[in-house]
């Protein structure tokens, strides 16, 4: 139910009354004037103090209530229409306790708060007769149900008149630094960004374009002239996968189901609120090039590829050093992966780890740094776009998460889990219902050096041949320790698929493409990840990484396993590579500090 408050003290309304009486008394020289609420109408609020009218619009239409679909932000324009000139005092609240991971405020634009906040927002009419404000107030529901936010209106002549009602709660200010395609590009250095008619890029060796989304950290590689859309590639390699089976066409490849795979373990299905974020029928080009040419568009006969999802082109690569030698772009990251441009029909580009580009055969295992194109939209509220300060997004912006169960997090959000140097954790995916698998930030140490392990005497994971024995028991000892042992779900399913030459990712889990059955598997408290799986990538440069085991085996002798550069190589079984755990955390595990960042991981803590 609406609630409007009129505030006025028994003695003043009394004194105003003996005014009014004395005044028509001695002629009426006044108009009368009585604080009055005339109307109060299902949805709607309008306001008559005296012979003034005060009209609130949400959106152009009487309203106060504001609805919000589970896991999505909305904006709401709030106006105070005025058309006489007495100026009045109001202020808004919204009504009724919220869940936690629900936040009300009002936005306000380029760091200057033009609203006083002490007791909400307070709205004044302060130009001429027929003047109105309007504000934003945006509505950020993480929930995984609608919410409906009920506004409370106060009014009076002044604001020590107002005092919010034992039911009504503050709004929360938002600072939005502006639409992320104006914000990058006015923060980029002249020198550093080329305009080719069509996209505006970002370019040289050290922009400071970096966006933190989705727990995960993209460069912003360019923006659209005329859609004002950001493209954005992860900054490391997500996993290592073959793009596909001898054919470098982008559509139907096993390389784009991967990356739109919407599967409670697929890369879109794990971004946060995507279709609120991204493009989701977003345009690649994946046309033929012979040189770095830029490719023919769609008018011109352009392979062009509609999807949420895709990759850079061999044009867009090479942009982003523009003036500078190749090996010095910022897309240089030191290790491998695939673009979207094919060669020939069998062999597409990629980028080797010096950061030359080079012809590949599809078979080949690469790195996989997943494009999105960010909606015009968008808007940034946080950081300078530096590495360790990265553009945060509206809506990806949350700072109070105490109490929050984990299972509701994002893939690549960090945590701390464990002791000494071992003791960063990222989330994986939400793979078995309720639980949240993680994985070490990086392989383990021992005495600052990366331990290595053979995996055993069969391609076959089990939590008695050498790694897992290993991971479940003396890493649980000595690397997890007690506090956190109990977080772990004691029996986890481990797929242990054969992924061979030419077949999908898919099989590493699947016994055939459709996902209809798994594969063979184990169970564990402890394992490692498998060929394909998020977060089985490389997160730093191959100076300062080790490769490390999967649970996939390639033959009856050898398993792959990630090396520095980010390619899926396999080899004996008897050899020693580093060690990357993985495992489940339980269902009542909630965080209670942090914001998943690497700079500010999620603290943990079992619920009661």
């Amino acid at each position: 139910m609406k609630k409007i408050l009129l505030e006025t003290k028994f003695s003043k309304i009394y004194m105003l009354v003996m005014i009014i009486l004395t005044f028509l008394v001695i002629g009426g020289y006044y108009s009368y004037a009585m604080f009055t609420v005339t109307k109060e109408k299902s949805n709607a609020i309008s306001i008559v103090t005296g012979n003034l009218t005060y009209e609130l619009l949400i959106d152009g239409v009487e309203s106060n209530t504001l609805t919000v679909e589970a896991n999505s932000v909305k904006d709401f324009t709030i106006t105070l229409n005025n058309p006489n000139n007495r100026l009045a005092r109001f202020n808004f609240y919204y009504l009724g306790d919220l869940p936690s991971h629900v936040k009300v405020g009002y936005i306000v634009e380029d760091g200057t708060n033009t609203l006083p906040a002490e007791k909400g927002i307070n709205l004044e009419k302060i130009d001429t007769i027929g003047s109105s404000n309007t504000y934003t107030i945006r509505v950020i529901n993480s929930s995984e149900s609608s919410v409906t936010v009920i506004l409370g209106v106060q009014v009076g002549l002044d604001y020590n008149d107002l005092s919010l009602p034992e039911n009504g709660h503050l709004f929360e200010e938002i600072i939005s630094k502006g639409e992320i395609g104006t914000v990058v590009l006015s923060n980029i250095s002249k020198d550093n960004i080329y305009d080719d008619g069509e996209d505006t890029f970002t370019t040289g060796q050290y922009p400071n374009n970096y966006v933190w989304y989705s727990g995960k950290l993209w460069r912003a590689v360019s923006v659209n002239n005329e859609e004002k859309t950001v493209k954005l590639v992860t900054q490391w390699p997500i996993s290592a996968i073959s793009y596909d089976n001898d054919s470098s066409a982008f559509e139907g490849s096993y390389m784009e189901e991967w990356l739109n795979d919407t599967s409670e373990d697929g890369f879109l299905g794990n971004l946060r609120d995507y279709q609120s974020f991204i493009v989701t029928d977003a345009k690649w080009n994946a046309s033929t090039m012979t040189d770095a040419s830029k490719p023919s568009n769609e008018e011109d006969g352009g392979t062009i590829v509609e999807d949420a999802v895709g990759l850079l082109n061999y044009y867009e690569y090479t942009t982003s050093y523009n003036e500078t030698h190749i090996t010095r772009g910022y897309l240089n990251n030191g290790t491998t992966s695939f673009l979207i441009t094919p060669y020939n029909l069998s062999n597409l580009y990629y980028i080797y780890n010096n950061g030359f580009v080079a012809a590949l055969s599809s078979l080949g295992k690469r790195g996989v740094r997943p494009s999105i194109n960010l909606k015009s939209n968008i808007k940034i509220v946080d950081g300078d776009g530096s590495e360790e300060n990265p553009y945060r997004l509206e809506g990806d912006n949350d700072t109070n998460l105490n109490g929050t169960k984990l299972n509701t997090r994002y893939s690549g959000e960090y945590i701390i889990f464990g002791t000494g140097d071992n003791n960063l954790y990222r989330i994986v995916s939400h793979e078995s219902e309720g639980l949240t698998k993680i994985t070490s930030a990086i392989p383990l140490k021992e005495n600052e050096t990366f331990k290595t392990i053979t995996f055993g005497d069969s391609v076959y994971y089990s939590d008695t041949n050498t790694i897992g024995n290993f991971l479940n028991n003396e890493y649980l000892t000595n690397y997890v320790g007690e506090n956190y042992i109990d977080m772990i779900e004691d029996s986890t399913t481990w797929y242990l698929g054969t992924v061979d030459n030419g077949a999908s990712y898919k099989l590493a889990k699947y016994k055939d493409t459709n996902m209809s059955e798994y594969a063979t598997s184990i169970n564990a408290k402890v394992g490692l990840l498998r060929l394909g799986e998020l977060m089985a990538g490389q997160f730093d440069r191959y100076e300062n990484n080790t490769s490390y085991w999967t649970l996939t085996p390639y033959d009856q002798s050898t398993v792959y396993l990630i090396d520095t550069i980010n390619i899926a190589n396999y080899i004996s079984v008897s050899n020693i590579s580093g060690v990357k755990p993985s495992l489940n955390l339980k269902s009542n595990v909630i965080i209670t500090g942090g914001i998943g960042t690497k700079e500010q991981p999620f603290i943990l803590d079992i619920a009661p």
